[in-house]
């Protein structure tokens, strides 16, 4: 079913807030660009945290920073020590998220990394607890496969976008649908893990490692 206006904004009411600093960064999105769409809404946002207050993370692997407010909702949860690592390519809104984690009390465990996802991931000597792919779509099932035997056994691979506001049912799919079609039959079809998708925004697809 899709959710009315009326029914999100209900949610959202009665759902705990957020941080001063991620609700000014939620703000400052909206307000200075047109693809607004990328970030984590406020109900997603919550989600992400309360996940890693579930699992505790000591070591997340964000693959796709943007303005860098998911990556701060997945700090909130982290196990004493833990860090999150996020990868993204684009300078201009590194910058931002930069400017945004530096206001935060996160500042000194969310380490940033610019350049290509997939050059970076096998120089990472790290045991990831969580992986939060959201990054270019037809590198999905790619990122996947790099990041595998980098994640612990009970270990969480999240990927976000993967209803892609409901186009992957269409018969005709461009590359980016498809991409994202092929993923989700991808991660159903791997014996290696457990998964739900759970239809919440435009669809995040969470996989266990058994």
């Amino acid at each position: 079913m899709e959710f009315s206006q009326e029914i999100i904004d209900y949610a959202e009411k009665v759902t705990s807030d957020e941080s001063s600093v991620l609700r000014e960064l939620r703000e400052h999105c909206y307000a200075n660009f047109d693809d607004r769409s990328m970030l984590s809404g406020f109900v997603q946002g919550r989600l992400l945290s309360m996940f890693s207050y579930m699992i505790r993370p000591r070591v997340v692997l964000e693959i796709g920073t943007y303005l860098g407010y998911s990556a701060m909702c997945f700090a909130e949860g982290l196990a004493d020590g833990g860090k999150v690592i996020t990868l993204d390519i684009q300078e201009d809104t590194n910058r931002v998220a930069r400017s945004f984690v530096e206001k935060s009390e996160f500042a000194d465990r969310i380490e940033f990394h610019l350049g290509f996802a997939a050059d970076i991931i096998p120089t990472l000597d790290e045991t990831f607890d969580l992986v939060f792919i959201d990054a270019d779509k037809p590198n999905y099932s790619n990122y996947y496969d790099l990041v595998f035997d980098k994640v612990a056994k009970g270990g969480f691979i999240i990927a976000d976008n993967v209803l892609w506001s409901g186009k992957v049912l269409d018969n005709n799919k461009d590359e980016n649908t498809q991409a994202l079609h092929d993923y989700n039959q991808k991660i159903l079809a791997d014996a290696r893990v457990e998964n739900i998708l759970l239809p919440v925004r435009d669809g995040l697809m969470v996989a266990r490692k058994i």
